[in-house]
C-alpha cells in the first residue's frame, strides 16, 4: 500500500485511511535478551554507577564494576561475589587491568575485597550511601 492513489480510500464519500503493514510499525521498546543468553541484572544504584564512571577515570574500572553487578544478578543479587578472570574477559578485561580496576573501585569505597594467593577474590559490593553491605 505504498500507492499514492491508496493512501486513502473513500467509500461513499466517507474516507478510510488503511492501516500500515505491521512491519512499518516502529518497535519503540529496548532490546530485550534472548532465551538462554546472559543479561546485566537490576536496579542497579545510580549514584553508585555515576561514582564509579566518574571517580575511576577512562580505566577498566567501569568495566570490571559491571562485571561485578552482573555476577551479583546471577547470584540472586548477592553482595558478595566471586570475580573470575573468565567474566572479565567477557568485557574484554585482561587480568591486570582487573586488578587494577579492583584496586580502585576498593579505593573509593564502592566494594570491600578480600584476596587469597592463587584464588579468585571475593568481592562484596558496598552501599555507598553507609559504605555497608548494599
Amino acid at each position: 500500500m505504498n500507492n499514492k492513489f491508496t493512501e486513502r480510500l473513500s467509500i461513499n464519500n466517507r474516507s478510510f485511511i488503511p492501516k500500515k503493514p505491521e512491519e512499518e510499525v516502529i518497535n519503540n521498546k529496548a532490546p530485550k535478551h534472548g532465551k538462554g543468553e546472559f543479561f546485566l541484572c537490576g536496579p542497579i544504584p545510580w549514584d553508585w554507577l555515576s561514582m564509579a564512571a566518574q571517580k575511576c577515570g577512562k580505566g577498566s574500572a567501569l568495566q570490571v564494576a559491571l562485571a561485578l553487578w552482573f555476577l551479583s544478578g546471577l547470584n540472586n543479587r548477592s553482595a558478595t561475589v566471586k570475580l573470575t578472570s573468565k567474566t572479565l574477559k567477557t568485557l574484554g578485561v585482561q587480568r591486570n587491568s582487573g586488578y587494577r580496576g579492583l584496586q580502585t573501585l576498593e579505593k573509593y569505597g564502592l566494594i570491600s575485597v578480600v584476596r587469597k594467593q592463587g584464588a579468585s577474590p571475593l568481592v562484596t559490593l558496598l552501599d555507598i550511601r553507609t559504605n555497608k553491605t548494599r
